[in-house]
């Protein structure tokens, strides 16, 4: 114990020592907590269109109200040229095309049908599914209008109707940061976690004060551990000022699970996590093979992890790899936590292969590290 304290205390103050350092380890991760999610945010809305109005009538008018009232279109240009509008989107200036026909109106009332035509751009696939998913809604609310107008009005009471009734579970104000911020604060402390412990021990290699401590008596069990524990400190810090000083002062996100519970599970992961980091410095001679196989892994944690898709959505072979990426139990634990209120008993399978996870990875690591003594 004695030699893991004076490990602990060169570790602490190779750490403050560089103060650049230690201002990015704390300073990055909160700038980007209150960035990140205002980027993040998939919500489809401004969607431009252009709009061909060869009748101009009074159902084509109503018609256009209607789209742009929605809220989710932005009216790019109105035109009664279809290949003027279609320059424009060409041009990636509008998303959509809406072409409203000649006698549109004449054909609703005598032929009782009516065709529009609605070229989609989809080089942005979310983009182009979402939008002309909006637009025929719209259209949809506009012909039941007009069904409506049409029936007599001693009718009226005798159409059967069902109405639905939405509840909104969790976040019921749809609100998206909610959703995201902790996510990304899981992701956040996840590079850094990783990043700075996958430096730590090969800056050493390449300064070359590691060959000391090699020649010492120090178990290396004891050499990992002197190695780990100040980072998980550090990974516990930005854990507790992005959760209190940006997620509920910037977000007003209060959890409304067990913060005992949270910090728990993030107490082992971030035991496996640091485990991940130290044995990627143990495969690498310099800095910079360090830093690659950090970015390696950390791109395949951030994209498998469900962050932005979900995990249930993803082919099989994409599923098992998300199943081995610790970053995905965590995100899974936190919005349960945070939004939803989960106890031990939701989560325990969490913790059981999180833990598994952790005491893998470090042995891996303190068996892969190459001691002479």
């Amino acid at each position: 114990m004695r030699t893991l304290r004076f490990l602990l205390q060169k570790e602490f103050r190779q750490i403050f020592r560089n103060t650049i350092i230690l201002r990015m380890i704390i300073a990055m991760p909160i700038i980007q907590l209150l960035v990140m999610p205002l980027a993040a945010d998939f919500e489809i809305k401004n969607i431009n269109i252009s709009i061909v109005d060869h009748d101009h009538s009074s159902y084509s008018q109503k018609l256009i109200d209607k789209v742009i009232a929605s809220g989710y279109f932005k009216l790019n240009d109105y035109s009664s040229s279809f290949n003027l509008s279609f320059q424009e989107f060409q041009k990636d200036n509008s998303d959509l095309v809406l072409e409203i026909p000649k006698n549109f109106e004449k054909d609703i009332v005598r032929e009782n049908n009516g065709n529009l035509f609605i070229a989609v751009n989809a080089i942005n696939g979310t983009k182009a599914s979402v939008g002309s998913s909006y637009l025929a809604r719209i259209i949809a609310d506009y012909n039941s209008d007009i069904r409506l107008e049409w029936i007599q009005p001693q009718k009226i009471g005798t159409i059967p109707t069902i109405e639905i009734a939405t509840l909104n579970w969790f976040n019921p104000f749809l609100n998206y940061p909610f959703f995201m911020v902790p996510g990304i604060l899981v992701v956040l402390v996840t590079m850094v976690g990783a990043y700075m412990c996958a430096l730590n021990i090969v800056k050493e290699k390449e300064v070359g004060t590691i060959e000391q401590i090699n020649v010492t008596p120090i178990k290396k069990h004891i050499f990992i551990l002197g190695k780990l524990i100040p980072f998980w400190v550090i990974g516990i810090l930005i854990f507790t000022l992005g959760l209190f000083g940006v997620a509920r002062l910037v977000y007003q996100i209060v959890p409304v699970g067990s913060l005992f519970l949270m910090y728990g599970f993030l107490s082992i992961y971030l035991i496996a996590l640091l485990g991940i980091g130290l044995l990627i410095s143990t495969y690498s001679a310099t800095q910079q093979q360090a830093m690659s196989l950090a970015f390696f892994c950390m791109m395949i944690f951030l994209l498998m992890s469900g962050l932005f898709t979900s995990v249930d959505s993803m082919p099989p072979w994409a599923k098992l790899i998300a199943q081995c990426n610790p970053v995905t139990y965590f995100i899974d634990v936190m919005r349960m936590v945070v939004l939803k209120g989960s106890g031990f008993a939701d989560i325990k399978n969490h913790f059981l292969i999180i833990t598994v996870m952790a005491v893998f990875f470090n042995g891996w690591a303190v068996l892969n590290y190459k001691k002479t003594n």
